[in-house]
């Protein structure tokens, strides 16, 4: 499949999702972040965001669920 094809096919979520893959991909790949360092800054800025938004532990606690999912999209074992 070339680019622009994937472009066609692909909704405005998945090309997203797609350009952050490819773009954290290609940096670690690179050498210019680790893994560790990519997922210390993202839990670092959903942190900020959930102090900014008043998200209770409880919530947070609901939402780790989530932020292991994300993690696993982005960086497949």
């Amino acid at each position: 499949m070339s680019f622009e094809e994937a472009i066609e096919v692909a909704s405005r979520d998945e090309s997203f999702r797609a350009s952050v893959y490819a773009m954290n991909t290609l940096l670690i790949q690179k050498g210019v972040y680790t893994q560790d360092e990519f997922r210390a800054f993202f839990v670092e800025w959903i942190e900020k965001e959930l102090r900014r938004k008043g998200i209770g532990l409880v919530d947070l606690a609901l939402r780790i669920g989530l932020l292991q999912w994300c993690s696993q999209v982005i960086f497949p074992q």
